[in-house]
């Protein structure tokens, strides 16, 4: 059975979602990859705000192609995950609690989504044109000089996603 969810994501949800879980999101999430992960990074490091407010967001690593007429967005495809692994531990200590992308966390990671109850979400890479048929709406809200890998605010309709490691530290991985 899928599960709808809704953004934001409360805690009561997302500490409910299961490893192996197939859910559907619908609402607001935002898009950031690697670059865009540094530079809040450092904004967090250098006492400095953040694009936007983490509680109850969710965040998926892509840096989608340009969008062709009469689409919100260009082919969005997932990117790796683990190149957020160094980032991540310090934004989920500022409320970041969801994350989707493709492919295994490190152990360590892992460890950090389960002490602060997050989840990695996870979604198939190679149908990046089929994933953008869910966005309705992209809109850039940060680091626009980054280019596709800016910040972007998304309005989703059932994109669709499967928990790869829940809040208790299970994984698919395993």
């Amino acid at each position: 059975m899928v599960r709808k969810l809704n953004t934001p994501i409360t805690d009561e949800i997302r500490e409910s979602l299961v490893a192996g879980e197939e859910v559907l999101i619908s609402g607001t999430i935002y898009t950031a990859r690697d670059a865009a992960h540094k530079l809040m990074y450092d904004a967090v490091k250098g006492n400095q705000p953040l694009p936007f407010d983490f509680e109850g967001q969710i965040i998926y690593y892509v840096g989608p192609t340009p969008a062709k007429p009469n689409q919100a967005i260009g082919s969005c495809g997932p990117t790796s995950s683990y190149r957020m692994d160094n980032y991540s531990p310090t934004l989920m200590k500022q409320g970041l609690k969801v994350m989707i992308g493709k492919g295994e966390r490190s152990y360590e990671l892992n460890r950090k989504i389960q002490e602060q109850k997050a989840v990695y979400l996870i979604t198939i890479g190679g149908i990046g044109a089929l994933l953008s048929k869910t966005i309705e709406v992209s809109e850039t809200i940060a680091y626009s000089e980054l280019g596709p890998e800016a910040i972007r605010k998304l309005k989703v309709k059932d994109f669709p996603a499967i928990v790869a490691v829940d809040s208790k530290g299970n994984s698919v991985f395993k």
